[in-house]
């Protein structure tokens, strides 16, 4: 029975423990001035947002955030104005309060994804990337990625409903995500591709196909280019359909 007591008045004190604790930290919340911003972010994320620009543009979504009580601070506002950048997958902000020497301080925890592009499309007037959702992120000179570029003819329609698709087909086949570094299309709307080894063009003709296609090759790879053929073909054609025709140097 006095171990039952004991049991029992050790848990109310751990009851009483935490409710004072919780209002203790709602009170000093509610005092504590944020004095610094902090942002963090995965240093291998291939496309990365300068910190300092991002701090700027936090103190723009609220420009009295360093003079606020952390209770003041609405985090959502600045998790939505991060958020518009198109580099920005997504935004959570932090309130939190440190322990420096005995006495607290208010630190703004920014944590970012950022988007993963695929894709790099470069044309006479536009240069941009690509990222798995067809979102499209400027191209910058702060950051450089090494991905699939396509040039020539191709719209910003062509490019998410056409290429992306063949994209992510490529990326997820090991071989052919090894073996094609570039894509060219041109005015009528053929797809070529320049592969890594073999010193020839694989032209695509319509990509809607493209599973089907690549099939072929690979099978023409096996029979034809595989007996230390590779450097005897200027071009292989997949235009038409299920035929290989390919044209030596």
């Amino acid at each position: 029975m006095v171990r039952k007591l004991l049991n029992l008045t050790g848990f109310l004190v751990l009851i009483i423990f935490i409710v004072g604790t919780l209002a203790f930290t709602s009170i000093e919340s509610k005092n504590i001035i944020c004095t610094d911003i902090q942002v963090v972010f995965n240093k291998n994320d291939v496309i990365n947002i300068d910190k300092e620009r991002l701090v700027r543009l936090v103190k723009s979504a609220d420009n009295k955030v360093l003079s606020k009580t952390l209770s003041e601070i609405n985090a959502e506002i600045i998790e939505e104005e991060i958020e518009k950048l198109p580099a920005i997958l997504k935004a959570d902000v932090y309130k939190l309060m440190v322990n420096e020497n005995g006495a607290y301080k208010g630190t703004l925890v920014v944590k970012v994804k950022h988007r993963e592009p695929v894709l790099r499309v470069i044309t006479s007037s536009a240069s941009y990337y690509l990222d798995k959702f067809g979102m499209k992120i400027p191209a910058s000179t702060n950051y450089a990625t090494n991905v699939m570029v396509a040039t020539g003819s191709v719209s910003e329609t062509f490019a998410v409903e056409q290429l992306l698709p063949f994209i992510l087909y490529v990326e997820d086949n090991d071989f052919w995500k090894a073996q094609i570094q570039q894509i060219y299309v041109d005015n009528d709307g053929d797809v070529l591709l320049s592969p890594l080894v073999g010193g020839h063009i694989i032209e695509l003709g319509d990509i809607t196909n493209y599973r089907w296609k690549l099939h072929i090759m690979s099978a023409f790879y096996k029979q034809v280019l595989a007996k230390n053929n590779w450097d005897k073909y200027e071009m292989v054609s997949l235009k038409y359909n299920n035929q290989v025709v390919a044209k030596r140097k």
